[in-house]
């Protein structure tokens, strides 16, 4: 094998070889380049190796190495122990851990090991109990005349970290040759940045904290820059295209608003007003609306589609459910009774022959606002003059999926809704690509939902609680996190909750039950009965969790809630309290976790869905919050979105300005930007020719 290069197999790196290459891939480790940008997750000080002879055995902290003559292990008695002899030029000392038998498969004589700890003595023999340690794979090679920063790395399986290090040890010296350099001096001087090949040599190799600290700034930047020129590639691409202007008047203002059975809120109107002003352009409009559960986005969504049919063109919406679907459709036939906006469904569950009706009128331009699932953007749906697409839950759907409705002709307006508030962290990179618009007041004369958090133990309390509201004439949800048993969970699921409630302590309410596995048709009859107030109760798994609007349930009851995230319990708890009454959330739960305990802390404390959002980012992180991979934007291994916030910020300006200026990034001095674009991207968003 020739020299190194960044896409040489991790396989032919000395110490490597075909099995241990399967143990890196595992790990995502496959070439070279991986392998550099494999960094550790922390770094142990391990002190300057003195000689044995030099101890006494009372020092409390000590480093010491030599090679094994002696392992044993004793397997008998109160505490099984691992024990070797540890040898050097001057002497030699006993080092013992206490159910170390795992050790006996990686620790034999003949290893060179450096190890750690408090010394003493046990039968006048100087002795280490429990030390940490360090294989010395090249003993030679291994500076121990000094204190010394040990990386550890990320490991699994048979791969230990200790393994890493002494591999990553073999390509490290060729970091500077194989790192590309991104940018020239002067850009790195004015912002303060190291040149990437000594940011990543010092990732794993840095001097002290400061030296790593700069070294991850580096890093961080790239990751978050990548991520911003995709974003900004992808806001270029949108608005090349031409849209259709859909140009409001104050005749067709108010033919709209005399639709809506009320005024619209404050919060509302601003949204409205930043919507048309963008529908009024000859570019497409990309704007996220976000409002908390029951603002009104709806209406507002609602009212930019009536302002397309205004304009003589379609509009699209699409949401992630049949349900979900089904009931925003409901919605736009009420307002429009007796006006001449045809209406048209398009839902995965309707039969051949309504699907090739839809389909016709659609293509035929008989259909003004068609509302379905993601069945819009499936093969064979043609509109005859598409000008608005309205995606409900953005985040259900990737970005590929967004892109879908673009492919012919002039390019639609988007108007992304989400009942998710979004942290501006989120807001900068998920839907980096969009303008916001924010509803932050909810109509007037709605309730106030008070949640609590109760124990299993308060079961018999809770139903009579729910009993007495029944009576009362409310409506109430129970949720369950799974819909069929499962042995192996031991937890109580819809099903079995429908029979025991049903037959039991609600024998006297009309109870039902709906899930995802039931067909389209027979949710829809349970939501109709739901709505209607026959059923009074309904035990549901998660598939109400979006969108679901009963005025009269005013009670939900969420069992094992310590299962669920909490954006999803915030989600939950936004199908009661919308109306004129009062609601309660009971958040039954048996939290074994910190974790667990806080999420439900925070929902008993606030009902701001943005401080929910914030929280929920802080615990769990952006990458499960809004996974990256799902739409289509790089993993970051070093940046931590919240923590990094201002680099993110920096970079995002950066990004912007540079694709403002060179949109294909095709200048001499972008071409490693351009090649680390389209590598990251690996074709997914197709963002710049040849990509």
């Amino acid at each position: 094998m020739g020299q190194l290069t960044l896409d040489t197999d991790v396989r032919y790196v000395k110490g490597v070889g075909p099995r241990r290459a399967q143990q890196l891939s595992d790990l995502g480790i496959r070439t070279v380049e991986d392998l550099l940008l494999h960094f550790p997750f922390r770094f142990d000080l391990r002190r300057q190796a003195q000689p044995i002879a030099s101890l006494y055995g009372g020092e409390q902290t000590a480093t010491i190495a030599g090679e094994v003559m002696v392992a044993e292990e004793h397997r008998f008695g109160r505490r099984p122990f691992f024990q070797v002899q540890l040898q050097d030029d001057t002497g030699w000392v006993l080092v013992k851990w206490f159910h170390g038998g795992y050790l006996s498969d990686k620790i034999k004589p003949g290893i060179h090991l450096a190890v750690s700890g408090k010394v003493g003595l046990y039968r006048k023999h100087l002795q280490l109990v429990n030390p940490q340690f360090q294989i010395l794979w090249d003993p030679q090679g291994t500076r121990l005349d000094r204190d010394e920063l040990m990386p550890v790395y990320p490991a699994g399986g048979k791969l230990t970290s200790v393994m890493i290090a002494s591999i990553v040890k073999h390509v490290l010296p060729e970091a500077h040759r194989l790192i590309r350099r991104w940018f020239p001096g002067e850009y790195l001087e004015k912002r303060g940045l190291m040149s990437r090949p000594d940011a990543v040599e010092a990732m794993h190799r840095p001097e002290d904290t400061e030296h790593w600290a700069q070294a991850r700034r580096r890093l961080v930047y790239d990751e978050c820059l990548l991520m911003q020129l995709g974003i900004a590639l992808v806001r270029m691409r949108q608005v090349s295209r031409p849209a259709h202007p859909l140009v409001n008047t104050p005749q067709i203002d108010r033919r709209i608003r005399a639709r809506f059975p009320f005024t619209l809120t404050d919060a509302q109107n601003r949204a409205v007003a930043e919507i048309a002003a963008d529908l009024g352009g000859d570019r497409p409009m990309n704007r996220l609306l976000q409002g908390d559960v029951g603002a009104g986005k709806t209406v507002v969504a609602l009212y930019a589609a009536l302002l397309a049919v205004a304009c003589g063109k379609q509009a699209a919406v699409m949401a992630p459910t049949e349900i979900l679907a089904t009931q925003h459709f409901d919605k736009a036939h009420a307002y429009l009774a007796h006006s001449r906006v045809r209406l048209g469904l398009l839902v995965g569950g309707q039969s051949p022959a309504q699907r090739r009706e839809i389909l016709g009128k659609l293509a035929a331009g008989q259909i003004d606002i068609v509302i379905g699932t993601h069945a819009l953007i499936s093969e064979g749906v043609q509109f005859a003059d598409l000008a608005l697409v309205v995606v409900d839950e953005q985040h259900k759907f990737g970005v590929e999926q967004r892109t879908s409705f673009r492919q012919k002709g002039f390019a639609p307006h988007y108007l992304v809704m989400t009942a998710t508030p979004i942290p501006r962290t989120l807001a900068m990179t998920v839907f980096g690509d969009l303008d916001t618009s924010v509803i932050d007041a909810l109509p007037p004369g709605r309730g106030q939902t008070t949640t609590k958090c109760v124990s299993e133990e308060d079961w018999p309390k809770v139903i009579d609680f729910v009993r007495g509201q029944l009576a009362k004439g409310q409506q109430a949800y129970f949720i369950y996190p799974l819909v069929s048993p499962s042995g192996q969970l031991g937890l109580v699921a819809a099903e079995d909750a429908y029979r025991q409630l049903a037959g039991g302590p609600l024998n006297e309410f009309n109870t039902a039950l709906i899930h995802g596995q039931m067909t389209a048709a027979k949710k829809d009859a349970v939501m109709a009965g739901f709505r209607s107030g026959k059923v009074q109760a309904l035990v549901a798994s998660v598939v109400v969790e979006v969108g679901l609007d009963v005025p009269s349930a005013n009670v939900m009851v969420v069992r094992h809630a310590e299962r669920f995230g909490l954006a999803q319990l915030h989600q939950l708890r936004g199908r009661i309290g919308r109306g004129r009454h009062d609601a309660t959330c009971i958040l039954v739960a048996s939290p074994r976790t910190p974790g667990a305990k806080q999420r439900l802390a925070v929902l008993a404390e606030t009902n701001d869905g943005f401080k929910v959002a914030e929280e929920d980012l802080r615990l769990r992180g952006p990458g499960q919050l809004f996974g990256t991979r799902q739409h289509g934007l790089p993993e970051l291994k070093v940046a931590d979105l919240v923590e990094d916030f201002e680099l993110l910020r920096l970079a995002r300006r950066e990004a912007f300005a540079i694709v403002a200026e060179d949109p294909g990034l095709n200048a001499p001095h972008h071409q490693q930007l351009r090649r680390e674009v389209i590598k990251a991207y690996a074709g997914k968003l197709k963002l710049l020719d040849g990509a």
